[in-house]
């Protein structure tokens, strides 16, 4: 969708965000030295396998949206309620796939595939450094999407492409719901684990406790430590492509990923799903 039919759907007087490139000033609207797409790469976004836009796409918020100090990238949103409602006419998130619209009872039967990696708390054997992702309580709409997209190629993992490569629309509906739904005893918030200073880059979609914003966005709280420092490491760093995740992390330093994973970690949500 063209970025004037964005703007509009959003308002004149409600932008989204801009990308501004200094260790001292603020944007002042004009939003020199904006990102291309190039710094992207050919990912998908959450869960479509489109080519994304750069960044700059987006229009500027004007002044205000300062950035950090040693030369970091700084990214403000703003209206992000506006923002994720905008992605979603135009296609561009998750297709609208909810809990409701699977059969847990069916897939509670096909997650026995899945229970030998996603089953066992601290398994590392499909990776091998870090540990496999809890899935219990993940949201049904992100894992769908996920599925989806290893059986498209838009995302590849050597057993997890050939885990999705057989199922149909519903199978990954199913699977969704019962491990959206899937019970298990999650651990208490660990009061001992600050908030990181870097966290307000992870908020607007993740939210301040890890829980995401809209189902498009998966829960972080309660995920694996060392998964989670993989994963938004890899983002970083630009192993891994996402148009949103990349221009995220790329804000971070080695530091700042370690402290958001230790702290979103330690968050109440996410266990390892147990077939009863």
């Amino acid at each position: 969708m063209p970025a004037r039919m964005l703007r509009s759907m959003a308002g004149a007087r409600a932008p989204i965000w801009c990308v501004a490139r200094s260790t001292s000033r603020t944007c002042t609207g004009s939003c020199a030295g904006r990102w291309g797409g190039e710094q992207h790469g050919p990912g998908s976004i959450a869960g479509g396998n489109l080519r994304p836009r750069p960044v700059s796409i987006w229009p500027c918020p004007g002044a205000g949206a300062t950035s950090w100090a040693g030369g970091l990238i700084r990214m403000r949103i703003v209206n992000v309620t506006r923002f994720a409602a905008v992605l979603a006419l135009a296609g561009v998130l998750a297709p609208a796939a909810l809990a409701a619209d699977g059969n847990a009872d069916n897939g509670r039967r096909l997650a026995y595939t899945c229970m030998g990696c996603h089953g066992i708390e601290n398994q590392k054997n499909a990776y091998p450094k870090y540990s496999v992702p809890r899935l219990g309580g993940q949201s049904a709409v992100y894992i769908a999407a996920a599925l989806a997209e290893y059986q498209a190629g838009a995302r590849w993992h050597p057993t997890m492409t050939g885990q999705a490569a057989t199922l149909s629309e519903q199978d990954r509906l199913d699977l969704a719901a019962w491990f959206h739904s899937a019970t298990a005893a999650a651990a208490a918030a660990s009061a001992r684990v600050a908030q990181p200073a870097a966290l307000d880059v992870c908020i607007a979609c993740h939210g301040q406790d890890g829980i995401g914003v809209t189902p498009e966005y998966p829960t972080l709280a309660g995920q694996h430590e060392d998964y989670l420092d993989q994963v938004l490491d890899d983002y970083r760093m630009g192993r891994r492509q996402h148009a949103l995740m990349n221009a995220f992390a790329g804000q971070l330093t080695r530091e700042d990923v370690a402290a958001l994973a230790a702290y979103y970690a330690a968050q109440a949500g996410l266990h390892t799903p147990a077939l009863r």
